[in-house]
């Protein structure tokens, strides 16, 4: 059964959202809506970034793959920070 998920991230480089997008296809998973929060100066520098992109999206997804799309987050460096929720309907 699959599982509904914000997934709010930032990121230094635009075009790592194509590496993203496949990442959520090949785990059986789908984006269902995806909002752009645009360039945004961060207040304090992480992974020496004083700015990034602030992305917030949707995705449907077996729990079961959640935790193999947690671990290939973690190792991508363009990602400076990531927070999933899990959406209760």
């Amino acid at each position: 059964m699959n599982q509904k998920y914000e997934f709010t991230f930032l990121l230094n480089d635009e075009e790592e959202l194509k590496s993203i997008k496949s990442l959520i296809a090949s785990l059986e998973g789908k984006i269902e809506k995806e909002e752009d929060w645009g360039k945004k100066t961060l207040s304090f520098s992480i992974k020496k970034n004083f700015t990034a992109h602030f992305y917030d999206w949707i995705i449907d997804m077996k729990k079961s793959n959640m935790k193999e799309f947690k671990k290939k987050l973690n190792f991508n460096e363009k990602i400076i920070r990531y927070l999933i929720l899990s959406i209760d309907l």
